[in-house]
């Protein structure tokens, strides 16, 4: 009896083995376009890979993703997209764009299998995107007044650009959008909002509107050109830094009260600082705009800026001299003061930068992780949200690492052979490609009670 049962016992055992076997044979069929693949592209890779979007080509249809399908296992196989530089094993953001081993795995053996299209007649429903846009629909575009000439000298170029507007009635702005009419050349625009009481300025489109910098100009003189001033010679209200570009960058979503704007009906954008990097040939920027977002809801929290590093807050130590030949570290700390709660960070390095680490250490001995990114790439410089709301115990000190590659070995030295770079002193002599930064800037608002539990998921497309 008792081998009777163990014989029943092996033979179940082996017809299970048989179903399982088939069962994993089921699932070697080749993965399709329509079924598997064209709703993962749609997610990770059509928001920019689309017309009128970032992304050099289009990843919509079948025949597009049949044309670049090697380029796509190549890419998505090494990690180069979709571009993500921060280490998600470090810290975690807001629409981390990560694919999964089992992603890839998927992408590449579409690609071995001859790229099935499947049934392309029953498609997964492609995502309504905003035209003009990477977040939504504006509820007001604004274009620049001029067009920018570019000088084909390869060198760096800055300009001082006015963009007036004006409006039936006050808003409350949610958002600022900056589209770059040259996507290619643009390294990065701050731009502030001057708002004008009624009655105040009775022409806002007079005066000049862009400015190109040098260091004879001051800030009174740039005022009068622009006729940035009341009719009675006062100044208006400016807000600073509402609206930042790097490239890779989309404008911050917050919760509806944190953060925003009020404009008037007359109003202008005055951009302190359009960078556009070296041409060898003379182009132009004539199509650059921003787009507003309104809401109903006044801003109840405001949000600050913290700079650190070049330009800003805190020193870099040692001094950011990184000699030609070297693999140069620096540090930056800040001492915080006050219970901080944090947003967004955006770390800055230009094309010597190889790596980023930035921490908080608390009063207790805690370590507070804000962002790592192990390889450092130019092209991608975003703006990063956290999950949820980061608080920072007053006493905690911010510290920033950075890493700067000055050698022969590094693809991106704007130098051959390698040489010593030193910072500037003048924001326009340090901004350039070809000289360096080490920035951090820090998004925050004032701690109150409970901020750590404030969500900051918001949706990307649409409101």
């Amino acid at each position: 009896m008792r081998n009777y049962l163990l014989t029943t016992l092996v033979l179940m055992g082996l017809i299970v083995a048989v179903i399982g076997c088939k069962k994993k044979a089921t699932d070697t069929t080749p993965p399709t376009f329509s079924k598997d693949i064209a709703g993962l592209l749609y997610e990770n890779c059509t928001p920019c890979h689309r017309p009128d979007a970032p992304g050099p080509f289009s990843l919509i249809s079948y025949s597009d993703a049949l044309r670049k399908a090697k380029t796509i296992v190549k890419v998505t196989q090494s990690g180069y997209m979709p571009p993500w530089p921060a280490d998600p094993e470090y810290s975690h953001f807001k629409d981390e764009r990560q694919l999964s081993a089992e992603q890839k795995q998927l992408l590449a053996d579409w690609v071995a299998a001859g790229c099935p299209p499947g049934d392309t007649t029953n498609l997964p429903e492609l995502p309504t995107f905003p035209k003009g846009s990477m977040i939504g629909q504006p509820d007001m575009v604004v274009p620049f007044s001029e067009t920018i000439s570019i000088k084909g000298n390869n060198d760096d170029h800055f300009f001082l650009v006015k963009v007036p507007f004006e409006s039936d009635e006050p808003h409350f702005i949610k958002t600022i959008e900056f589209i770059p009419g040259n996507k290619k050349l643009l390294h990065h625009m701050n731009a502030n909002l001057i708002v004008y009481r009624p009655g105040a300025k009775s022409n806002v489109t007079r005066g000049e509107k862009v400015i190109p910098t040098d260091l004879t100009l001051t800030a009174e003189s740039v005022n009068d050109r622009m006729n940035n001033k009341n009719d009675d010679g006062t100044y208006p209200t400016m807000t600073p830094l509402v609206c930042n570009y790097l490239p890779g960058v989309s404008p911050a979503l917050y919760p509806e009260g944190i953060g925003g704007y009020q404009m008037g009906q007359t109003n202008a954008f005055f951009i302190n600082d359009l960078h556009y990097g070296p041409s060898p040939v003379d182009t132009v920027d004539d199509g650059s705009y921003f787009n507003i977002f309104f809401t109903n809801t006044p801003p109840t929290r405001p949000t600050y800026e913290l700079l650190m590093g070049s330009l800003g807050e805190t020193p870099i130590e040692p001094r950011l001299v990184i000699p030609a030949g070297s693999i140069s570290t620096f540090t930056t700390r800040y001492k915080v003061q006050e219970d901080m709660s944090l947003l967004t960070v955006n770390p800055h390095m230009h094309l010597l930068g190889k790596s980023f680490l930035a921490y908080a250490l608390t009063p207790r001995g805690d370590t507070i992780r804000l962002i790592k990114i192990p390889k450092w790439d130019f092209r991608w410089q975003y703006f990063y949200t956290f999950e949820k709301v980061m608080k920072i115990p007053a006493g905690s000190e911010i510290v920033v690492e950075a890493t700067f590659d000055n050698t022969a070995d590094n693809p991106n030295n704007p130098y051959v052979p390698p040489q010593i770079i030193v910072e500037r002193a003048h924001p326009w002599e340090s901004m350039k490609t070809t000289n360096e930064m080490l920035q951090f800037i820090i998004t925050y608002m004032r701690y109150q009670p409970g901020d750590e539990n404030i969500s900051l998921e918001t949706p990307t497309y649409g409101w």
